[in-house]
């Protein structure tokens, strides 16, 4: 299923909770699935991601009535809702939930990957054996479809309902997680912030991302349990998409032609056929790509939004040219300046006159470094580099 929730509130993980919750007793439960899409999709979910989960029945017509009730008690009144443009920029869609079942499907890598980098239609998708709702039945699809060939998981628990305010969770254990060996994205060390927690309107208390199932069990039970941890309602692990760079291509090199910083602290990088663009909030990559000149090279990988623009997400230096200056007056201290070709300096304040000559300026950038934004700021599809065993080629 997916869509079914909006800025207001909710959350589509929580939506197969109490379906599971709820099923027939005959009706045996699989692995859950929380799949992350398209990032640019225009009629995108607040977190834009779809959930799935294998049942296995006797009585499949029995599980397609249950559904049938579900959908219309559950998840039918969620359809509609829509939350002011004013907490977010991009334009706003009313929620258009979607449920699909598969009787069979084998995993389809071609419409993932397709999922994952462009805008798809609910004509692209393979026919369920029986859908419900609308817009949803997209990502829905493509939750069911994803082939799982590099996973990870994520240990969810969902407040109790009606719980509102900041989320309570006990500062021994959320250390305890932090540190275990098996767990990723826990926290922002740059900002000396939590990461499990989600911000906004959310049934989610919080979300321990992990290497293993295993490791998300042991978190979810270690978070739970915490003295100051507030209830929950229940809690699952998903198979997830997270952490996998399932969403981009091989780098590639360019030769830097013009930088340009914008409004905002944004940069943007021009090669000769191309844009690459380097938000504020990836932190060192901005800072780095504000310093870059016309000729140096470098390796970057990122998604390519609608308007062609390559949006960063790693980035490492592999040429830097070198900067010239005119040497300064050694009476003066003043850059010197060229008379004409082959005719040498002079300093326009005392007339000193000199050879022509240039000033190599040494630049401090990391060359050969791979470097990409800070935890708060990266992509849940995002790899961290150092879970890569060899930067060059395992990203």
């Amino acid at each position: 299923m997916d869509d079914t929730d909006s800025l207001h509130g909710g959350c589509t993980t929580e939506v197969l909770f109490h379906l599971i919750q709820n099923l027939p007793p005959n009706v045996e439960v699989g692995q859950a699935r929380l799949v992350r899409l398209w990032p640019f999709a225009r009629q995108r979910t607040r977190g834009n991601a779809a959930v799935a989960i294998e049942l296995k029945t006797s009585d499949e017509p029995s599980l397609l009535e249950f559904f049938d009730r579900f959908w219309n008690d559950t998840i039918l009144p969620l359809k509609g809702r829509i939350e002011a443009s004013r907490h977010n920029e991009r334009e706003q869609f009313p929620s258009d939930p979607g449920m699909v079942w598969f009787t069979e499907l084998e995993p389809n890598v071609h419409l993932y990957r397709n999922g994952l980098r462009q805008e798809m239609t609910i004509a692209e998708l393979p026919p369920p054996a029986k859908s419900w709702g609308g817009h949803g039945r997209i990502g829905a699809t493509l939750a069911v479809c994803w082939p799982a060939q590099t996973s990870t998981f994520e240990g969810i628990a969902w407040r109790l309902p009606y719980s509102h305010g900041n989320r309570k969770l006990d500062a021994k254990a959320v250390e305890l997680v932090d540190n275990m060996d098996s767990t990723f994205l826990c926290r922002d060390d740059r900002l000396g912030t939590s990461l499990l927690a989600p911000r906004g309107n959310s049934p989610v208390l919080f979300g321990v991302r992990t290497w293993t199932k295993e490791a998300a069990e042991e978190a979810l039970q270690l978070l739970i349990s915490g003295e100051q941890t507030e209830s929950v309602q229940g809690y699952l692990v998903f198979e997830t998409n997270h952490a996998t760079n399932d969403h981009l291509e091989d780098s590639i090199d360019i030769e830097i032609k013009r930088v340009e910083i914008l409004k905002g602290g944004h940069t943007l990088l021009y090669s000769s056929t191309n844009q690459y663009m380097a938000f504020k909030e990836s932190g060192e990559i901005a800072s780095i790509c504000q310093q870059l000149c016309q000729g140096d090279v470098i390796e970057c990988m990122g998604m390519q939004s609608p308007d062609g623009s390559v949006h960063i997400e790693y980035l490492r230096i592999k040429h830097l040219v070198d900067v010239r200056a005119r040497p300064l007056c050694s009476i003066c201290n003043k850059a010197m300046s060229s008379m004409g070709r082959n005719q040498g300096l002079r300093c326009k304040k005392c007339g000193r006159q000199i050879e022509d000559s240039w000033v190599k300026t040494p630049r401090s950038l990391p060359v050969n470094r791979w470097i990409q934004p800070p935890a708060s700021a990266r992509r849940h599809l995002a790899k961290p580099l150092d879970e890569a065993s060899n930067r060059e080629n395992n990203l």
